[in-house]
């Protein structure tokens, strides 16, 4: 007697009987009533005849699901709703995720529950003011599964165990099939002719011993997932390897018992070559899993907090913002922080690919992810854990890596549909050769099975999840990060290219990029004068100064920035600091500040210098501002500031262009601004004074003609991003504009936006290759083997070789990368 729930046996007398059902135990019969109430009684039809573990007891951890810390670290909070990541242990089947996602959607609170059915990985998003997570634990339990908190370590030994799973099963299948082969190019040059008919049954029977544990061993993956595809309303490709496979071992029998030639070598050599393409597949996914781990393996398990002088070690995922934490060299720094104290050069390699570390020194910044190198530094933390940008470039890679592009998806509804029809195909040919054609059974089999076997849709099945998964990686490989595998697609179909100007094509802050300097000019007091102002076109008059170098600059000592008393110290008590709005900074005699400043001081500055200020070449810089110093009266210096172009903007838009893209600028700069740098890039739409909702508007107006990408890095680039197409932020940018795009450039270069969108182009171009590749070689070879013109061996290698082909031409994309770089 069986258990009407579970399937399991049940002991002699320890049933338990209601309603006419039987039961192994009270969770079972709990179960099986509950989801009759729900009318979930359809879940016993999809289960068949698989076996479930009994229900679980209702253990005493449950409370642990509604900690502080439990949801610090695993689950994430966006609009007053709870998004959690469960393991789910138990799932067999589709069945099993069927009812286990209808379930969990009926609970009081449940938003939406998703369950990856690959991985276990299940996503609920919930209500915590109507319903708990350990209620929700509590209730998978209750069907007979259990929930634990999703470890990526836990993906990581999946992925290690199929790999290992499918090298030993092809250790098997290749041993097998190099040592049948030595015996069938015998056979096949006429080497057995004259032999004694016992001896040539030996062959056989050495071939019937290598090609069984072929079929039932290493060709196990195929009849379970045929199985289990059959189970659920599928026929899938496992299913016509498996068929063509038993069809000719079965077949390879009887023409062995009967004198006839039988073909062991090709059930060999269909199971070695499938499976060569499906390890290849699995390589390909652990490629991506050893990516996402070695993110997570990068992160510290603890780190320094100082609190009053006192050191700990704690969780990172215990760190507070406007924590004080230490970090020491050989360190990963895994929070976004400021510096407070010490000096230290940062390796921001996996951040940003620059080769050369960053030194960074009190009032820095420094990125999650950044690697200590030489010192110690006190930081203060500004971004907690989960939302630091080490945490945000493995949340957007294993987005990526879960999504798959559109047309993977028609791929994947081809390949099944193609299934059912090479079969049909299959069964007419047989029926054609044997009725209509009235030739014997053993010659109408060959070509049945020669026709599901070079039809079986491996190249289709591989031909998208390959090249996407590939060009996923390469990005990252190159610090761009794509939130989605659907980006790609979208992105090589793009039309109109919309691009921010400050932040975006310029460097976003007032650069010195013209200056001239009097007689008696002494740097040290402008330095001490601009030093004291936090004004960005001080602060960039400042920064040239520190960068001043060469003989005629070695006789000035550096004065120490004035203090906020405005004491000047070394310049004699010059006078108090001012800061005098819309005009500049002045200490007593000495001023620095814009023209008007001047004249209201009478500073003449038409007579400080013997020519006017050149004109630069580059129109981008035209619109830039002045800055003069001067000292009793005369003028000194004067400086002229603009935000300069960053150094690859040109070449990069000029590439931009050659791909066929329509560029235009969206800036809240003046006409001048916006002009200059639309002039300098040869950019002929521009729209400028923009306001955000004015920039959502031209992206929602551009998006009526074709494919919209918008670039920007801002807060008022942010309303725009959300309604384009596809939304890309520059690293350096705000984190709101960050979180609404779709593609991440860490490196805030213009070069990788332009590699981005030649890789995307490449990625899908070999998708598309892929499929036409699988179409072309089915429309041509399934014809010949209806006629009967192909062997079983022969439609094993052609197939095989099909699949080889389509992994060949999307390893094309890492090459791609390899010519970029040169």
């Amino acid at each position: 007697m069986r258990c009407d729930h579970c399937g399991l046996e049940i002991a002699s007398g320890a049933e338990i009987s209601e309603g006419g059902h039987n039961f192994c135990c009270k969770g079972c019969q709990g179960v099986f009533f509950l989801l009759r109430d729900l009318n979930l009684g359809g879940f016993y039809e999809l289960k068949g005849e698989q076996k479930l573990d009994r229900p679980k007891e209702n253990r005493r951890d449950l409370e642990r699901f509604d900690s502080e810390i439990f949801a610090k670290r695993f689950i994430s909070v966006k609009d007053n709703l709870c998004e959690a990541a469960l393991a789910l242990e138990g799932i067999h089947c589709a069945a099993c995720v069927w009812l286990n996602e209808k379930v969990i959607n009926r609970l009081d609170g449940v938003i939406d529950a998703n369950i990856n059915f690959t991985t276990n990985k299940a996503k609920i998003v919930f209500d915590p003011a109507k319903i708990k997570l350990s209620k929700i634990v509590e209730t998978i339990r209750s069907i007979g599964y259990d929930a634990s908190p999703y470890d990526p370590k836990l993906a990581e030994e999946g992925a290690n165990k199929e790999r290992k799973e499918y090298y030993t099963r092809l250790i098997v299948a290749i041993f097998a099939a190099m040592n049948i082969m030595w015996l069938a190019v015998a056979r096949y040059l006429g080497l057995f002719s004259g032999m004694d008919e016992a001896l040539i049954r030996v062959i056989y029977f050495v071939e019937f011993c290598l090609a069984t544990p072929t079929l039932f061993f290493s060709g196990w993956v195929f009849f379970r997932g045929g199985y289990y595809g059959l189970k659920n309303g599928f026929v899938t490709m496992d299913l016509l390897v498996a068929t063509g496979g038993t069809l000719t071992y079965g077949y390879s029998i009887y023409a062995a018992q009967i004198g006839a030639e039988p073909y062991f070598d090709s059930v060999t050599m269909i199971i070695a070559f499938v499976l060569i393409g499906k390890f290849l597949e699995v390589r390909a996914k652990k490629s991506a899993v050893d990516t996402l781990d070695s993110l997570i393996a990068a992160a510290p398990q603890e780190v320094t907090r100082v609190t009053n002088g006192a050191k700990e070690r704690v969780a990172p995922e215990a760190i507070a913002i406007g924590e004080i934490i230490e970090s020491t060299a050989g360190e990963r720094i895994v929070f976004d922080c400021e510096v407070l104290s010490g000096t230290a050069a940062l390796d921001t390699a996996s951040l940003t690919g620059e080769s050369e570390p960053k030194v960074v020194t009190k009032g820095d910044k420094a990125l999650g992810g950044a690697i200590n190198t030489d010192g110690v530094l006190l930081l203060r933390v500004e971004k907690d854990y989960e939302h630091s940008t080490f945490r945000a470039v493995y949340a957007l890679l294993e987005q990526s890596l879960e999504n798959r592009p559109s047309i993977a998806n028609l791929a994947n509804r081809l390949s099944r549909r193609f299934s059912s029809t090479i079969l049909a195909i299959a069964a007419l040919t047989f029926c054609a050769w044997f009725f209509a054609l009235d030739s014997d059974f053993d010659r109408a089999l060959r070509a049945a099975i020669s026709v599901i076997v070079i039809a079986c849709p491996c190249a289709l099945a591989l031909a998208t999840p390959i090249a996407s998964v590939i060009g996923t990686l390469e990005g990252a490989r190159r610090n761009i990060l794509f939130r989605s595998a659907n980006v790609l697609e979208t992105l090589a179909k793009a039309k109109f290219l919309l691009l921010d100007k400050t932040g975006t094509l310029t460097i976003g802050k007032p650069q010195v990029v013209q200056a001239d300097f009097g007689a008696d000019f002494d740097p040290a007091k402008l330095a001490a004068l601009v030093g004291s102002s936090s004004h960005p076109i001080s602060k960039g008059v400042a920064e040239y100064l520190d960068g001043l170098g060469g003989e005629r600059f070695e006789r000035f000592d550096r004065a120490a920035p004035i203090g906020a008393s405005g004491d000047l110290g070394a310049f004699g008590g010059f006078g108090d600091l001012k800061t005098i709005a819309g005009r500049g900074v002045a200490a007593g005699a000495l001023l620095g500040g814009n023209e008007a400043l001047m004249r209201e001081n009478n500073a003449q500055i038409d007579a400080a210098f013997d020519a006017p200020c050149n004109a630069l070449s580059n129109a981008a810089l035209k619109a830039g501002s002045r800055f003069y110093f001067a000292e009793n009266g005369v003028v000194q210096a004067r400086f002229l500031l603009a935000d300069k172009l960053k150094a690859d903007a040109t070449d990069a838009i000029a590439a931009l262009k050659r791909m066929g893209l329509e560029i235009a600028i969206l800036t809240g700069d003046s006409q001048s601004a916006a002009f200059g740098v639309a002039s300098a890039l040869e950019i002929g739409e521009v729209h400028c004074s923009l306001l955000p909702q004015d920039k959502a508007a031209l992206v929602d107006r551009y998006r009526q003609k074709g494919i919209v990408v918008m670039v920007g890095d801002g807060l008022n680039d942010a309303i725009a991003l959300a309604k384009a197409n596809v939304a890309i932020a520059m690293h350096g940018g705000a984190d709101i504009s960050i979180s609404a795009s779709d593609l991440v450039l860490l490196k805030d270069s213009l070069s990788d936006l332009a590699f981005a969108i030649k890789l995307s182009k490449k990625t899908y171009r070999v998708i598309k290759q892929n499929i036409a590749l699988s179409i072309v070689y089915n429309a041509c070879l399934i014809p010949l083997a209806c006629m009967g013109y192909i062997i079983p061996l022969i439609a094993a290698l052609s197939m095989s070789f099909s699949s080889l082909l389509v992994v060949g031409n999307s390893l094309r994309i890492k090459s791609f990368r390899q010519n970029a770089k040169s």
